[in-house]
């Protein structure tokens, strides 16, 4: 039996669009084209779609696919093969949504999350950049800034800031719970450590650029709630802690 383009878009959920464009670049070819130019597509190229489908879901390129299921191998090998790229898969997204829910357990009983424990599932650029994806599509629409794909992220580096970056928060929010004030010396020297770090590895910034910095928290709905969510107060809190330190010279 044969089915026309529309037809297997409809059951695959491919396209018109993308299957054209998968016979323009020879990944997918029709079983034959009818008198009427109609394409039209047999169980074996529906078996080759399929194979490009989990390949594409994998994050495969398309080149890359298409040297994949061109190789001479029989459907069974590639099925295994493909099973247990997926299953690798699964295994890291349940590790990093069981992070994510161990994260917003934590959040909301204001403890601070065990940092070993805050990037298990986080172990690769991809990872990385899914963990991100919320916060760099804000961005990009907002503000026209790709954080992501600007520049390639160095894993080691972001897992040792974001480490550095939950304890700093966790500590300015342990002290707003225990009503220390934004201008005392615990405080400054918290601020301190955390401006060292960042100067440390690359991010040159002053007391009074994390001043502004914190004023742009304040005025930004994505970024306000990711502190608020944390702890009531917290965004205003570390705004005036920043700027008294600023002030210090």
């Amino acid at each position: 039996m044969l089915y026309t383009v529309k037809e297997v878009s409809s059951m695959s959920g491919a396209t018109v669009k993308t299957l054209h464009h998968y016979h323009k670049v020879g990944l997918l070819m029709p079983n034959e084209i009818s008198e009427s130019g109609y394409r039209m597509y047999g169980n074996k190229e529906l078996e080759r779609l399929q194979q490009i489908l989990v390949y594409k879901e994998l994050d495969f390129t398309l080149e890359q696919i298409k040297q994949l299921v061109d190789e001479e191998q029989d459907r069974i090998t590639v099925l295994l093969k493909q099973d247990e790229l997926l299953q690798l898969r699964k295994i890291r997204l349940e590790n990093i949504i069981e992070t994510l829910r161990n994260t917003i357990s934590c959040s909301k009983k204001g403890e601070t999350m065990n940092e070993k424990e805050m990037f298990r599932g986080l172990a690769s650029e991809d990872a990385w950049k899914e963990a991100l994806k919320e916060q760099n599509e804000h961005l990009k629409q907002t503000y026209d800034f790709d954080m992501v794909n600007s520049a390639q992220i160095n894993v080691q580096e972001m897992n040792a800031m974001a480490a550095e970056a939950v304890s700093f928060m966790g500590g300015m929010a342990d002290a707003l719970r225990e009503g220390v004030k934004h201008n005392d010396e615990p405080i400054a020297g918290l601020l301190r450590s955390h401006l060292e770090f960042l100067n440390e590895h690359g991010n040159t910034i002053t007391a009074a650029d994390f001043a502004v910095q914190t004023q742009f928290f304040l005025g930004d709905d994505f970024h306000l709630r990711m502190l608020e969510d944390q702890q009531t107060g917290l965004a205003y809190y570390l705004c005036a802690a920043a700027e008294s330190f600023a002030a210090r010279g």
